[in-house]
């Protein structure tokens, strides 16, 4: 009995969600970037070009993912897994062992290389994890992707705390436990997360108590490294609070689990099988009858309870006949034009579709205008007279996580509820980035922390709302060929709006205020509001379009989510 309950366990469809949101909390090494980067350029003897070069090549890494798509299409998960094992853990580890001078130096050219190999390890376990519970959990997909979504966007910070409990002796062991760590993880849940294909991935009653506990553990996690953060820039802590603050975390990360133990170990045993259950939870919506229907051009009368029976005979082979024919007909007119929004497209098909471009432009200017927030923060930071960019940095971590998190139950709790599409939600968070970036060009008191809590919002709601659309409007059946395209918007994002306009602008300000001062030969160093103060007015302007963008995708796609959850409304 023991043995088939452990064995129901492992097969539970919300084991493998839990397992996902481990995978997720560890995934993210780009995060992890900031702290290895000193060690990295002190021991190679780099410059910040150099530096940013090396940099350049761990963005490209976690976000060009094309490959891992096309294995997750191939393959099953545990080998999409073990492949980003195998990546995270070679290219990290060379890294670690240049920069320890354990082998010959390698040029910059190499080890770009190795940091975009390591880093690229992302893209397989996002694949993975995403793939599998977006299948498993078809009817909670907002909730779902941003949960695992935000998981991954606070990997930083969790990686972070627990690298205090280790005590690691110096900078260059932290590269040593990002090349093993993430892998060991991926390594020892690989072939627990995976598609399920039984009754277990219906909807069921207990999904949203379930859910409910799984984000009031996300908020308890949050609300937990937001005081811990705090706290820490506010007193000197010793070492054993540290390992305490980090042993509680690690409880709270664990607490998941407790959801699949609950609904298989203490949940009230139903004598109906699982087939039963599954077919019991959304039933299909039944037609009244008046007893007076037309059949074949008669009236049936329904008073006599003799004709019942064949009567329903009748009445079901004509609805059958009536489905096998608009089946063929909506076969004939796919075969001619292709799949419809709604239904499973390959990425050739959905290459062509004018609202996969609209949502990949979406993802551009709003993870565009995030990135430019956050990789620009230490010279905001700076340009203000304020020394903690590291606090703003785990700050827009958090609200990261919270709108991937928040992004994804207020889409779901729209499109479930209201039957209105996803992207509503991407409007108004929008909107919300460009109240941000306003704040900043105002100049106003607290800039700083609210520019960095309503981009870090927004920015994390494009990945759980704009992530869930495309899987409704394109399919599951080629989701993870489909993600990572969308994740392309992330570079091309930075690049236009961080790589080519903050940093233009900030440059000539610094120049403009070096040739007042008449300083040569010294680093250009950008003083005042007026550094960034038109780079964010751009970024309104840039929140502002693709709000309009995000408006264009509800009025293309409002039929559809009307038939996709128009009937599920009560």
């Amino acid at each position: 009995m023991g043995c088939e309950k452990v064995k129901e366990v492992m097969g539970h469809r919300w084991v493998v969600f839990v397992g996902a949101m481990w995978v997720q909390s560890f995934a993210g090494m780009a995060y992890m970037f900031g702290s290895i980067s000193p060690v990295i350029k002190t021991t190679m003897g780099y410059n910040q070009k150099q530096l940013a070069v090396l940099a350049t090549a761990k963005d490209l890494g976690d976000n060009i993912g094309f490959l891992a798509g096309k294995i997750s299409q191939t393959s099953p998960t545990s080998r999409v897994l073990l492949v980003g094992a195998l990546q995270n853990f070679a290219g990290y580890a060379l890294l670690w062992l240049t920069v320890t001078h354990k082998i010959p130096l390698l040029p910059l050219w190499a080890l770009c290389i190795c940091i975009f190999v390591g880093t690229n390890a992302a893209t397989y376990y996002n694949t993975a994890c995403l793939v599998s519970c977006v299948k498993n959990f078809p009817e909670n997909r907002g909730p779902v992707v941003g949960i695992l979504k935000g998981f991954m966007g606070l990997s930083g910070a969790i990686m972070t705390q627990i690298l205090a409990l280790l005590n690691t002796p110096d900078q260059a062991s932290l590269i040593f436990i990002i090349a093993v760590g993430p892998a060991m993880v991926s390594l020892s849940l690989m072939f627990i997360i995976r598609p399920l294909h039984s009754a277990k991935q219906y909807s069921t009653p207990s999904d949203s108590s379930s859910f409910f506990f799984i984000y009031t553990i996300c908020l308890l996690l949050a609300s937990y490294l937001m005081g811990v953060l705090m706290l820490e820039n506010v007193v000197q802590l010793d070492q054993n609070t540290l390992r305490l603050f980090a042993i509680i975390l690690i409880i709270l990360i664990l607490l998941p689990v407790l959801v699949p133990i609950t609904l298989v170990f203490f949940s009230p045993k139903s004598s109906k099988s699982p087939d039963e259950e599954a077919l019991l939870v959304d039933p299909p919506p039944m037609e009244e009858n008046d007893g007076n229907e037309v059949i074949g051009g008669e009236v049936g009368e329904g008073d006599s309870a003799v004709s019942e029976g064949p009567r329903q005979i009748v009445q079901l082979q004509a609805k059958i006949f009536q489905a096998v024919t608009e089946a063929v007909r909506k076969m004939k007119l796919k075969s001619k034009n292709g799949p419809e929004i709604g239904e499973d497209f390959t990425v050739m098909e959905a290459l062509v579709k004018v609202d996969l471009w609209l949502i990949f432009l979406c993802q551009v200017l709003g993870s565009g205008v995030g990135l430019t927030v956050i990789n620009n923060m230490g010279q905001i930071c700076q340009s203000l007279g304020d020394n903690n960019a590291n606090l703003y940095v785990s700050v827009f971590s958090i609200f990261n996580f919270l709108g991937r998190v928040g992004g994804g139950y207020l889409s779901e709790v729209i499109t479930r509820k209201f039957g209105c599409p996803r992207h509503y939600a991407l409007a108004a968070v929008q909107f919300v980035m460009a109240i941000g970036a306003s704040y900043y060009v105002m100049g106003w008191a607290g800039q700083l922390y609210v520019i960095t809590i309503l981009t870090g919002l927004g920015y994390g709601a494009h990945w759980s709302v704009g992530v869930a659309a495309a899987s409704e409007l394109f399919g599951l059946k080629n989701f993870g060929a489909l993600y990572n395209f969308l994740t392309m918007a992330t570079p091309t994002g930075s690049l236009i709006l961080s790589g080519l306009v903050a940093s233009t602008i900030y440059d000539y300000y610094a120049e403009q205020q070096a040739n007042h001062k008449k300083l040569i030969n010294e680093v250009l160093v950008c003083e005042g509001n007026i550094c960034y103060s038109i780079t964010c007015g751009i970024l309104v302007a840039a929140c502002l379009f693709a709000m309009v963008l995000s408006l264009i995708v509800v009025r293309r796609t409002k039929k559809v989510y009307a038939q996709l959850y128009g009937n599920s409304r009560t």
